[in-house]
């Protein structure tokens, strides 16, 4: 094969790979932060965005839904002198990405 059909090739090859990556799809309930050279750009809500792919970069998501978390259960003694089991849960949510 001559040399010039191997770098079209790849040169296609790039160009594709390139455009896969310019577009981003982010899911609802969901948000994606945008940093461009390392410095915060902007916050993507849930829909079809366009990034510049070298530049910019998509953060791993963030779960902007309700979350539950929790811990498993103490012992603690009263004023008087009661063992008194206690349950935690917290819930929480992101509200500003």
């Amino acid at each position: 094969m001559p040399i010039s059909l191997i770098l079209t090739v790849l040169l296609i090859l790039f160009v594709l790979t390139m455009l896969a990556k310019t577009v981003r799809v982010i899911p609802q309930g969901r948000a994606g932060i945008v940093e461009r050279l390392g410095k915060f750009r902007a916050v993507l809500k849930p829909g079809l965005h366009i990034v510049i792919p070298v530049i910019d970069r998509v953060l791993p998501l963030i779960d902007l839904r309700e979350q539950v978390v929790s811990f498993p259960s103490q012992s603690v003694i009263t004023e008087d002198n009661l063992v008194v089991g206690i349950d935690t849960v917290v819930y929480f949510q992101v509200t500003d990405p």
